[in-house]
């Protein structure tokens, strides 16, 4: 039988020193590397040009070193589907890799950088993912669910709860929040209580249960 082609493999990592890196490791380990590029813009234009198998894609690249490479991931996911993908980041960014892999979990990848602790690993994922498969690291299984936890329990409060919440994240006080939505004070506190009480936030000592519940609002 004759043997199977290389996997060819275009890396996109802002950092010169891992981007070379990447690019000598997989070739000495037989893959087909079709390009190295350093920013989000570039990524795109490369795959367009000469579709990989598999991208390898930071997170964090220019032009504004946030979620450039997630939201390029996501674009591919949709231009290019045959093209798989594998997040490689020391960051796990929630709401971008939900929506990757909310695209299908076939062809997708999100491993963190300092958790590769075996080259050969790395590579297995490359392959698993350039196949169909999926390649995630169980600490970014574990923060996307919480997410989906914290969404999903933000979306018990009523309307006028969120609105409340919503308030209280501005800073505003509760005698503020009442004119604002012109209720009563008490009102507003019954609002409150029953916030705290949907977000399993139990009267403590140690915390502070408005700041807390902010958070939750922020994070969701």
């Amino acid at each position: 039988m004759p043997a199977p082609e290389p996997t060819r493999v275009l890396v996109a990592e802002d950092s010169a020193i891992l981007r070379d890196g990447l690019v000598q490791l997989l070739t000495d380990r037989g893959f087909v590397v079709t390009g190295a590029v350093g920013d989000a813009p570039s990524l795109e234009q490369a795959v367009a040009a000469d579709p990989p198998d598999v991208a390898v894609v930071d997170v964090r690249m220019p032009p504004t070193f946030t979620d450039d490479g997630l939201r390029a991931a996501l674009a591919l996911r949709r231009d290019h589907p045959e093209v798989g993908i594998l997040v490689f980041s020391q960051y796990v960014e929630t709401r971008y890799a939900a929506e990757l892999l909310a695209t299908g979990a076939a062809k997708v990848g999100y491993l963190l950088k300092d958790r590769v602790a075996d080259v050969a690993d790395f590579a297995d994922a490359l392959v698993r993912v350039a196949s169909g498969g999926t390649a995630l690291d169980p600490e970014v299984v574990t923060q996307l669910m919480g997410a989906s936890r914290r969404t999903s329990t933000l979306a018990s409060l009523s309307t006028r709860e969120r609105e409340v919440l919503a308030l209280m994240a501005e800073g505003r006080t509760n005698s503020a929040i009442a004119a604002s939505l012109v209720v009563s004070e008490g009102a507003v506190e019954k609002h409150i209580a029953n916030i705290f009480a949907k977000l399993d936030l139990p009267v403590s000592s140690t915390d502070h249960r408005r700041v807390l519940a902010v958070l939750r609002y922020l994070e969701g």
